[in-house]
């Protein structure tokens, strides 16, 4: 007979216990040969060796998941400790550590998923600000929220900011119903939505509550000093000259910094430049400043997102061309 135990200081025990002791009922379930005790942030596990080596591979991929994602279903804590999935596991075993980038409330692993986006990944690691440009359904905002959660949980950075400017198709803010926090989440709901794929609702709800994660306007960025931070400028096409280069003025010690955006789809007064296409030019050569293009190849939306997007890119060639000819005619 051997005992054993295992400290769970690095997980909250009601995450790894459940609620009314759920899964560690499972636990025992899982394991009848064993003799399973609970005190406080401590596991006792008593029975033969073999069976306690078996049950310890198991609550330390648990244990490992917590730690990155903070809780878990029932169901997929009867699913890791059963073992059978092999995909199961998988999501948290790290063939190659770059691969997983988080794990969500729901046991899915967010990676990188083409091979651009992996790219994406590299250079975001290479460089303290990165350039992404690409169309609809590319996974731009998305990879680069993961990035960010990544950095959170494994504590390279103190908090996340994630910005966009307040525009959409002209629409001016003053005239929209409600109260100011009402007029602006719509516009910040695509944020809100990657967020929630990433983590749990309470932990995500105490993290914007002391502000370790925040989501903001793009115009609440002035004058600010953004340390020890990383910033996700989303929808960059829809900044103007001088708002992308506050935003990047922004960017204090121990900082990183995103920027996304498509250049198909700029929703500025006709009279206004983009300021995304001013700063790729300028800024593209200065070590530090990575920049990455995404194509239709890199759409990981429905199936028929790319075709819609190379439907419109043969379509502005062909007038591109028809414009180019009359002009020579």
């Amino acid at each position: 007979m051997t005992e054993v135990i295992i400290n769970l200081d690095t997980v909250n025990p009601l995450d790894f216990f459940g609620v009314n002791n759920a899964k560690l009922d499972i636990l025992k379930k899982k394991f009848p040969l064993l003799k399973i005790l609970s005190r406080g942030t401590q596991l006792k596990l008593s029975g033969a060796p073999e069976q306690i080596q078996a049950a310890k591979e198991k609550i330390n991929l648990v244990i490992a998941y917590l730690e990155r994602n903070g809780s878990m279903s029932n169901n997929y804590f009867d699913q890791i400790l059963g073992g059978d999935d092999t995909e199961v596991i998988d999501n948290f075993i790290e063939r190659n550590p770059n691969e997983v980038l988080v794990f969500g409330p729901n046991g899915k692993s967010v990676r990188a998923r083409t091979a651009n986006q992996k790219k994406l990944v590299q250079e975001a690691e290479k460089n303290d600000i990165l350039f992404v440009i690409g169309p609809a359904g590319t996974g731009k905002t998305y990879t680069a929220v993961a990035l960010a959660v990544r950095a959170l949980k494994n504590k390279q950075v103190k908090k996340i900011i994630l910005t966009r400017p307040a525009v959409e198709a002209g629409e001016s803010l003053g005239f929209l119903p409600g109260d100011l926090k009402e007029k602006i989440d719509p516009y910040l709901r695509p944020l809100y939505d990657a967020l929630d794929d990433m983590i749990p609702a309470d932990k995500l709800g105490y993290f914007m509550s002391t502000r370790a994660i925040e989501i903001a306007p793009l115009a609440y960025m002035r004058g600010r000093t953004l340390d020890n931070a990383f910033i996700i400028l989303d929808e960059a096409q829809n900044a103007t000259d001088l708002q992308l280069k506050m935003f990047l003025t922004r960017i204090g010690a121990n900082a990183k910094a995103i920027i996304t955006g498509d250049m198909t789809q700029v929703d500025l007064p006709k009279n206004q430049r983009s300021g995304l296409k001013t700063a790729t030019r300028i800024l593209r050569n200065i070590p530090g400043i990575g920049y990455i293009e995404l194509d239709e190849d890199d759409v990981v939306r429905h199936r028929l997102v790319k075709a819609i997007i190379k439907a419109y890119n043969d379509e502005h060639e062909r007038t591109t061309q028809e414009k180019e000819k009359y002009s020579k005619d």
